[in-house]
Order: structure tokens, then sequence, then C-alpha cells
């Protein structure tokens, strides 16, 4: 079991966890002047007078950025902070008590590993990572650890919590779109929740090494939760990448493949990646909403016609994570499958 968390305190970075002088994230340019847009949701309760403002903002954040943070949205501060607190406090649990859940089986329920499955290259990220199937709960609990031993309850409460959220973004953005606000309330946001919990210990040297790798996810929406204890997730914008500066109690959604693909491109799924730091740990927690693997996916007919004609063909959802696992999570790789033109 080779987790980072593991480690003991270095002074200089581990060579296996070097990356080349062409892939180190200190050769990129940063815009620093740019922020994400923050939609204000105004505690979560929409009213018909506060609503077309709203809606508006998310559309012009989702096609400019494709990404956007959310304030007011109507969680408790404390909600996220104990999710937060209890992940931490699994990876700073002892290496034996961690061993039993170390695992490549993608098809678990509850998993914890290390770097990344989509690179292929022996340099290592910087990054520990649990794997969670979190909704329906009643399928899944008993799967979850038993410690930290209040890690059921809290990760119980926040899957609900935020899967009503993910609904309630989804419905605003397709009443953005012009569609009928329930069009993604089937299949197509009913998979299991997963989540991907990552840490990223305190690292001697940031500039050599990557937390996460540039990619796009495969999924409907992503809601993160990146906790205030260090700025460490960039997005790509205008050939650029940009920091997503931590707000507290925030959300950072972004939109996956799968809305690219149902929105015909209006809205983009834009690469991001996570750098480490040497002074903290970091924690985030990216919540998944994903459609059912046997769902059909294909540009809304409402968003296609003679002067915008379909630019994806139909295919079944399952068919994408297994050209999603092929491209390596490379944007262009994996879109290259399902194009028409």
């Amino acid at each position: 079991m080779e987790l980072v968390s593991n480690l003991p305190v270095y002074r200089t970075v581990p060579e296996k966890y070097i990356f080349p002088p062409d892939k180190r994230p200190a050769n990129d340019t940063v815009n620093h002047s740019i922020n994400l847009p923050v939609i204000d949701l105004k505690g979560g309760c929409i009213d018909s007078d506060g609503r077309d403002e709203i809606i508006r903002d998310i559309m012009k954040a989702g096609k400019e950025f494709g990404f956007f943070q959310v304030i007011n949205h109507g969680i408790s501060t404390k909600t996220i902070d104990n999710m937060l607190e209890v992940c931490e406090n699994f990876f700073k649990m002892p290496a034996q008590e961690k061993e039993p859940y170390y695992s490549n089986d993608m098809s678990k329920a509850f998993f914890l590993n290390s770097s990344t499955q989509y690179d292929k290259s022996q340099t290592r990220y910087w990054r520990d990572y649990l794997r969670i199937t979190s909704y329906p709960i009643e399928e899944f609990i008993d799967q979850w650890p038993e410690k930290p031993e209040e890690f059921r309850e809290v990760l119980s409460k926040y899957t609900l919590r935020v899967r009503e959220f993910a609904s309630k973004i989804l419905k605003l953005i397709a009443e953005g779109l012009g569609l009928d606000k329930d069009y993604f309330s089937g299949d197509l946001s009913k998979g299991n929740i997963k989540m991907e919990v990552n840490y990223y210990p305190p690292c001697p040297d940031p500039s050599l090494t990557m937390g996460l790798l540039p990619h796009c996810d495969r999924q409907l929406i992503t809601v993160l939760a990146q906790g205030t204890a260090a700025t460490g997730l960039q997005a790509k914008y205008k050939q650029k990448w940009i920091n997503v500066k931590p707000i507290p109690g925030a959300f950072v959604v972004n939109f996956g493949h799968q809305l690219e693909i149902v929105t015909n491109g209006i809205l983009k799924s834009v690469e991001h990646r996570a750098l480490t730091n040497s002074t903290v740990a970091r924690t985030s927690i990216a919540t998944m909403t994903m459609p059912t693997m046997d769902c059909l996916i294909a540009p809304a007919k409402e968003l296609v016609n003679e002067k915008n004609p379909p630019m994806y063909k139909e295919f079944i959802f399952r068919d994408f994570i297994k050209a999603y696992d092929a491209a390596l999570a490379n944007r262009e790789g994996v879109l290259e499958f399902f194009k028409l033109y």
C-alpha cells in the first residue's frame, strides 16, 4: 500500500513524484486577474422574482467558463465542514487502519488509492483519494468504513443535501436552455451518486509535482467542496489557467462531458487540474451526478435544427465510460469517439 499520506516528512520530493520539466505546472501561464463567477442562490429558496436573474447568471457563467461558485445555497457551513473534517480524519488514521480499504477494484462502493488511474507514466501524483458510491444510501452504507466513528452518519447527511442541491442547479440550467425544468430529472441524473475525496498532503517542492492531471469530468455535473486551507484547483480559461480561490462555505460547480453533449456544445466541459502546496494539507470532495449506465445520451432534440445540427451521435452511457477510460480522461481524445463532425 503506497499512500502519500503515509510518507515520512521529506525535505525534498522523492524521484517518483517529480514530473518532467515540460509537464510541470510552473511552466504554464496562469491568469491571476480572472476569478470564477459567484452565483448567489439567496439561501436556496429561489422565488419567482429572483429566479430569472439567477438563471441568467448561471447560463452566462456556464457558457463562458463551464465553472462557477455558488454561495447561500441552503446547506449549512457546518454540514460541509463536518464532511471535510471526517474525511481528513480518515486519511490521518494509522496506516494499518486504512490498509483494509486500499484497492484497485473500481467496482467497490468504497476504496482508497493514490495517484491516478488515468496516467500510465511512472510518475506518481502527490495525491491520495477515496472513491465512494454514496447513493442510494441504504444500498451502500454497510460498505463504508466504521472509522472514524461518525463517518457514515456525516456522509449520509452530506449526500442527501448535495444531491438535492445538484438537482436544483440542473433544473435552473434546464430552464436557462429553454427545456422543461425536469429535463435532467430522469435517467440522465438517476445513476448512483459517486464521490471522490482528494487529499493532498504538504509537498516539499510543489513546482516539481502535480496533485491531479488536467482532465474533464465524465458525468453530468460535479459539485465540489474544496475547503479553505489553500488554493489548489485551477480551471482552463482561454488557453490559460486560472486559480479557483476557495470561498468559505461555497460549492464549485462544473459541467461534465454529458452536459456538453446533451446541450450540443452550448455548455462546455472544461479542463481542470489540482496543484500542491508546501504548507498545509488540502482536502476536496467532488460529488458527481451520473446518468444510469444504460441511459441513452444524445443532444436534446429541442436544441438542434438545420442551422444547429447535432454535433454528437447517440450512445449508451456505459459505452462512454469505456471510451473515457481508453482515452485516459483526455478531453479531445474521449469526445473524438462521439463527434459527428
